[in-house]
């Protein structure tokens, strides 16, 4: 039993001086390894946030109805989108550009801002049509020239309508003298019109938005047709030509009863550029779902698209609508994706630095073995060399005693398992010169006796 116990406390101390030498060699490596993963993680971006505030517009507008459906599908991605409402596009713009705000993401109507007036401000491109209407009582005329001597609603000051009217009228050389401008624009400019307090009401405004599609389908409402379509979107690049198809309204009643060409403006999805690069995938993601399918006047597939826009495109969105998702989010649920995104950003200095580190150590580590054992032989060859050159007794009990010194210090070396059969070699080696010693030191007559 004394013995049992004995051979384990042999064991316990064999195995602390294994470690000790296997800590000698992979220790450095390892704290080399950990500096490196620290600088390394210097140069990852944080992880992104699960939250988002987009701006939209008002409750009764299209940006908004359009917001409460990006708020579904950013769900599924696990990222909350927190709606603003404000005024619309020039509002939300102020609130991109402004660094004191916490709106990140906003819904722009095409041509609202430009890069030298905003340069905090980006786009992901462009995401539906925004028809410019002109809603007229009676036979409505060809040109914004027959609004002269009538009362229009040209939008709320600062809207998106108010900005565009201005723009297009001033092309045809309207002069605000020459109609009576009433600035209500939404709900209010419907009412107006249906109560016959204006002549016309402008709007620019989706299907989506009510009041136009409750002025579509009201009796004895014309739409003036833009008849120079082609030329104002030659002139203003976030413009573009659509046609408003007879009767796509309401077959039976034939409404519209033919076709209307109009001008439209290219709404897109404005973002400050300080927003977190992985969440361009979602919305993106988000827009193709919304928008991809087309509708009256998009063709499956044309939105969200790069073209149509006058903010700088955003360099990673312009990539995923070139190029779709990258390769891990096409194939792993967004969150473990973007974990692993940025583990392979740490793995690859990690890997630069510790492949030829560990190319090296393990060399090294059998180098460390390997020498405490060959030291030995080193001494057992001098002791061996000695016997050849007819020692002395003197001498000869100096070899003997040299060989008990190496033999001393050999119960105390400890090797790695795999090394054993090396220290055990050496043992029966040191007994082999041990062997030898005794032969010279009783001489050949004595042998022979």
């Amino acid at each position: 039993m004394g013995m049992f116990r004995r051979s384990k406390s042999v064991e316990t101390v064999l195995s602390r001086r294994s470690f000790r030498d296997v800590l000698a060699i992979f220790g450095p490596a390892l704290l080399l390894a950990i500096a490196g993963f620290v600088i390394a993680l210097q140069f990852v971006k944080p992880a992104p946030p699960r939250s988002i505030v987009m701006a939209t517009g008002t409750d009764e507008g299209a940006y908004h109805r359009f917001g409460l459906r990006y708020k579904e599908v950013l769900a599924r991605y696990g990222i909350e989108l927190e709606l603003r409402q404000t005024a619309g596009a020039y509002e939300n713009l102020r609130l991109l550009d402004d660094p004191e705000s916490d709106v990140e993401v906003a819904f722009l109507q095409g041509g609202a801002g430009s890069e030298r007036e905003y340069p905090n401000v980006e786009t992901l491109g462009g995401v539906f049509f925004e028809p410019f209407w002109v809603f007229w009582s009676g036979p409505a005329p060809e040109t914004l020239l027959g609004l002269h001597g009538k009362r229009v609603a040209i939008g709320a000051h600062g809207s998106g309508t108010y900005n565009a009217f201005n723009y297009l009228s001033g092309l045809n050389g309207v002069d605000s003298s020459d109609f009576e401008a009433v600035e209500i624009g939404g709900e209010a400019a419907e009412a107006a019109f249906r109560g016959g307090e204006v002549d016309a009401a402008c709007f620019v405004a989706s299907l989506d938005a009510p009041y136009v599609a409750r002025l579509l389908e009201a009796d004895d409402v014309a739409i003036m047709p833009v008849v120079r379509g082609e030329a104002y979107q030659r002139r203003f690049r976030f413009l573009a030509t659509i046609v408003l198809p007879r009767g796509v309204v309401d077959f039976e009643r034939d409404i519209p009863p033919k076709d209307v060409p109009l001008v439209a403006v290219v709404a897109n999805i404005g973002i400050r550029d300080t927003l977190h690069p992985a969440l361009i995938g979602p919305i993106l993601e988000a827009a193709m779902e919304i928008h991809g399918g087309g509708d009256l006047f998009a063709y499956p597939g044309q939105f969200p698209t790069a073209h149509n826009v006058v903010l700088p495109m955003n360099k990673d969105a312009r990539r995923y609508l070139e190029k779709g998702p990258p390769f891990l989010q096409r194939y792993l649920p967004f969150w473990l994706a973007i974990a692993i995104d940025r583990l392979v950003v740490l793995l690859i200095p990690m890997v630069t630095l510790l492949y030829p580190l560990f190319k090296i150590v393990p060399p090294t580590y059998r180098w460390r073995v390997r020498s405490k054992i060959i030291r030995y032989y080193r001494a057992l060859l001098g002791v061996e060399a000695r016997l050849h050159e007819n020692p002395t007794p003197a001498e000869i009990e100096r070899c003997r005693s040299h060989l008990a010194d190496i033999e001393e210090q050999l119960s105390n070396v400890s090797v790695p398992l795999a090394y054993a059969d090396m220290l055990y070699r050496l043992r029966l080696h040191l007994q082999f010169v041990r062997e030898r010693l005794d032969e010279v030191a009783t001489g050949p007559d004595d042998r022979e006796q």
